[in-house]
């Protein structure tokens, strides 16, 4: 039985022009606050600009917030999908930050280890992101319906 091989990091030209000359020295610890804000940017605008299921967990999460709002939530209940879609933005930062540990030390060969770390960060954005959907889903639903209701 053939192993299954893991798609090597990505290798673009687009990587490249997200990952610029002004990270060289982003391993060193930060200066001052400034600096590791800008850091911490630059971490979620390469997830943004090459992770296409962060740019889908942001819609989401806008969504979730701009529903929420409309329909006239409490802000304890605000707060709450906040809560939980702000864990799934996080945990895909997470997932993607192990990702390119990961290609970094196995350096493009097939290791079931690399398979199971990434699989299982994976698996932590999953079970966050259905949590956060049943969340949402319990705390917009009634509020959404009653107002469809209404309509009629």
């Amino acid at each position: 039985m053939s192993q299954p091989v893991s798609s090597p990091p990505p290798t673009s030209n687009h990587l490249e022009q997200v990952v610029t000359k002004k990270r060289e020295l982003s391993w060193q610890v930060a200066s001052n606050l400034f600096i590791s804000f800008k850091y911490a940017w630059c971490g979620i605008s390469y997830a943004f600009q090459t992770q296409r299921n962060f740019r889908i967990h942001v819609v989401i999460c806008v969504l979730a917030l701009v529903m929420s709002f409309f329909l006239h939530l409490k802000a304890v209940e605000i707060a709450v999908i906040g809560i939980t879609s702000g864990l799934v933005l996080a945990l895909e930062l997470l997932n993607t930050a192990i990702e390119s540990v990961v290609d970094l030390t196995v350096k493009q060969t097939y290791h079931e280890l690399a398979k199971i770390a990434k699989d299982c960060a994976a698996g932590a954005v999953l079970v966050s992101a259905l949590v956060a959907i049943l969340v949402a889903g319990m705390l917009l639903f009634p509020p959404l319906l009653a107002l469809i209701l209404s309509a009629f």
